[in-house]
């Protein structure tokens, strides 16, 4: 599956990875609906982290459709809220 990461580009994860990815898009989703900061940065932290060493990035000039897109590390908890669906950040 194709992920980008706002303001950092396209990685292929490999599907094998999407339980490890929504045990921390579950554990973010109840950081958001505590509204607690640091537990939302270290949480966003994590997952974006565990994007970037399970998946395998695209070239710069590459633009293939995204299944997910997640948020930029730098994103506030309110900008992170009006990405989220129902089941989070990934669907599932």
């Amino acid at each position: 599956m194709i992920v980008r990461i706002m303001g950092e580009g396209q990685v292929t994860v490999d599907e094998s990875h999407l339980a490890e990815l929504d045990k921390l898009d579950d554990e973010l989703l109840t950081e958001m609906e505590s509204g607690e900061e640091a537990g939302f940065r270290r949480t966003l932290t994590a997952l974006l982290d565990a994007v970037r060493r399970l998946g395998t990035p695209l070239p710069d000039d590459s633009l293939e459709p995204s299944q997910l897109i997640l948020p930029a590390s730098d994103a506030t908890l309110e900008e992170v809220r009006e990405l989220l669906g129902d089941e989070g950040l990934i669907p599932g």
